[in-house]
Order: C-alpha cells, then sequence, then structure tokens
C-alpha cells in the first residue's frame, strides 16, 4: 500500500486522488464516486494508470457547489440539470 501524500504536498498538487478528496473536503469516499459515476465531477485517466486524477481546485469548488445544492434540498437529477446548465453557460448559477 503506498503512502498518503501530505496535506502540504496536496495543496500544492493541480490533480488530486479521490482518497485526497475525501481528506479536503470531508466528503465520504462513496459520495465522491457516487457523483464520478454520475458525471458531476470531471476527471482525467492516464491509459497506463487506472487512477483518476481530478484537478484540486475545480473540483474542491465543484462539491462546494452540491454541497451547497444538498443544503437547498435539491434532488439528484436537479443537480444533474443545474450542473449541466452551469457547464453549457460558464460564469452563470
Amino acid at each position: 500500500m503506498s503512502r498518503q501524500r501530505s496535506m502540504e504536498a496536496i495543496l500544492a498538487s493541480d490533480y488530486v486522488t479521490i482518497g485526497e478528496l475525501v481528506r479536503l473536503t470531508e466528503t465520504r469516499y462513496s459520495t465522491l464516486k457516487f457523483y464520478t459515476e454520475e458525471g458531476f465531477l470531471p476527471f482525467k485517466q492516464e491509459d497506463s494508470n487506472l487512477t483518476r486524477r481530478y484537478p484540486r481546485k475545480s473540483t474542491v469548488e465543484r462539491i462546494a457547489y452540491i454541497k451547497s445544492l444538498r443544503d437547498k434540498k435539491k434532488t439528484i437529477p436537479q443537480i444533474k440539470e443545474i450542473l449541466h446548465e452551469k457547464d453549457k453557460n460558464p460564469g452563470s448559477q
């Protein structure tokens, strides 16, 4: 098993793993995995390496935005539509 990177190293990285996102956002792994599978969280995946890498800054911001929508009692289909519209029209909320 590999050693975890320090929080300092994570915060200095452009890309992070899902496990590192758990630490950064205090969101459950299963929740982040679900968000990934639903297409809420964009990632990069190298052919030779199956590890998904998420752009740290934008993904942390997106998770916070999803949490705010959940706090407003939005459903998963509503969130999916909101994110789809937001992605089509960057800069609008």
